[in-house]
């Protein structure tokens, strides 16, 4: 795990690229697959409701009074990502392929990570506070957000479909979980205090969609149309996404005279997208497409944030002058 941390490998990506790889190697096929479905069907219900367990509405709500940060934060995840998004359309197919625009344009649409966003921030000194209530706000209204936009932007940019019955399966699937969740956090506390218990769900839930939708795809030989140069392409193209909206969300920031420590809130919970709600949204809402092709570049733009986020978190750090209780020669009178 140290090593992996040097690195800076993700150990959850690490756990996803072992699903795909068995997924290649040993896909779901006829009854299994059926059985299969189910089950993702349901793991996605109980992570949802877990994600409802966790928010708490009165933290968010009080947060709320701080609305030019939080707005700031939502423009940039729901306005101009997806803006970015619909102009990455110029890249099909040179670029990109239609299957992978969807997927990139797909990863513009869904809403900020919590974890991850929260923890940049608290490394880069920035306010934590209100990255808590960004990321959360940015997640609560991404379950209603992402499956509208999804709707705006694909039927008539992407070539995707995406009928009606599919925001009843978002309702069904996501929503209806996620406020039982919420009905139900004064009953859950027992499990949300166990973090490895909730962690676990967390992950295997994502494990096996992405086991299920890249079983799909082997099963249907979608992978042998996919070359080494355009997975390059397709990386360069969310690294360069990220590089955009990480220059406009740090200098707009200060254009919009935000504090260091709120103009780190900004930078790091408006340049992220959370693979861990994504996926399961695409599993539902791609129902009969190729859901590998269209979910590879937000797995691909993870990674890419976590190492650049990462670095960029330290670089804060090491800018932000140590304040007299934190250096040692002062604290002991020398």
């Amino acid at each position: 795990m140290q090593l992996l941390a040097k690195l800076r490998i993700d150990s959850f990506m690490l756990g996803i690229l072992a699903t795909v790889a068995l997924a290649a190697v040993l896909p779901a096929r006829g009854g299994a697959a059926e059985v299969l479905d189910w089950a993702t069907k349901i793991a996605i219900a109980v992570l949802f409701l877990l994600y409802g367990a966790r928010l708490e509405p009165r933290e968010a709500l009080a947060g709320l009074r701080h609305w030019r940060l939080h707005a700031t934060v939502l423009g940039a995840t729901f306005v101009l990502f997806p803006l970015l998004g619909l102009a990455s359309r110029v890249l099909v197919p040179s670029v990109l392929t239609p299957d992978l625009y969807t997927g990139v344009l797909f990863l513009c649409l869904v809403p900020s990570t919590v974890q991850s966003s929260i923890a940049f921030t608290s490394m880069a000194r920035g306010n934590v506070a209100g990255a808590v209530v960004s990321a959360s706000l940015s997640n609560l209204i991404g379950v209603f957000a992402t499956p509208l936009l999804v709707m705006a932007c694909m039927n008539t940019t992407a070539g995707v479909h995406v009928s009606p019955s599919a925001i009843l399966a978002i309702v069904v699937q996501l929503l209806l979980p996620f406020c039982a969740g919420q009905l139900l956090r004064p009953h859950l506390g027992w499990l949300l205090a166990h973090p490895a218990a909730t962690k676990t769900v967390d992950r295997g839930s994502v494990y096996l969609v992405v086991y299920a939708a890249f079983s799909a795809g082997v099963v249907q030989g979608i992978w042998h149309n996919l070359s080494a140069r355009t997975l390059i392409s397709t990386a360069l193209v969310c690294a360069v996404l990220l590089a955009i909206v990480l220059s406009a969300t740090t200098f707009g920031s200060r254009l919009l005279g935000f504090s260091r420590e709120d103009g780190i809130v900004v930078t790091f919970c408006g340049s992220k997208k959370s693979l861990a709600t994504g996926l399961p949204m695409a599993s539902v809402l791609f129902a009969g497409h190729p859901v590998g092709l269209i979910v590879l570049p937000l797995m691909l733009f993870h990674q890419i944030q976590l190492f650049t986020c990462a670095a960029l978190a330290q670089r804060y750090a090491h800018q932000q002058p140590l304040t007299q209780s934190e250096r040692p020669e002062m604290a002991s009178g020398r």
